[in-house]
């Protein structure tokens, strides 16, 4: 009875094994593309009705090929003097913060609501927008980069 031929098997292992490299803060900064769809100027009788509500499109872009956690925060104010004496304070109805998560390049919209009391110029761009790689444990989301100031003229009719 004859023996099956042998083969003996190589295992080869590169000694410069790739470690992926982890994202750079700069590339953690830019997952998420963030931009405001809302009306450029609003009209509104404040002797009708004294609170002005105006829908606004938060929509958030995941620029990456992986899953990230998204954290949006309305709660942040623009508080500087002369920010507030070009546009005036409003407020964000509803919730006040939103905890997402994207799938590679996924596209969400968020429907918010801003409320004015006075006429005026007011920038919109508030939602601080947070990010990480959802199989990162870090205790601390990336703060993404923010889009130019997003202003909106409230009209009194």
């Amino acid at each position: 009875q004859e023996l099956p031929e042998t083969i003996l098997l190589k295992f080869f292992r590169p000694e410069n094994t790739p470690v992926p490299a982890r994202p750079t803060p700069e590339q953690l900064s830019n997952l998420i593309k963030t931009s405001l769809h809302y009306p450029e100027s609003f009209n509104h009788s404040f002797h009708q009705k004294s609170l002005c509500l105006v829908p606004v499109t938060l929509l958030l872009s995941n620029c990456s090929q992986a899953v990230v956690d998204v954290m949006i925060d309305l709660r942040h104010k623009t508080t500087s003097p002369e920010a507030l004496e070009v546009h005036g304070s409003f407020t964000w109805l509803g919730q006040t913060q939103y905890k997402l998560q994207l799938k590679s390049q996924e596209v969400y919209s968020l429907q918010l609501k801003a409320c004015f009391v006075h006429t005026g110029v007011y920038n919109l761009g508030t939602p601080r927008v947070f990010a990480k790689l959802a199989d990162q444990v870090t205790l601390f989301e990336t703060s993404q980069q923010n889009s130019m100031p997003a202003l909106i003229i409230i009209n009194n009719i």
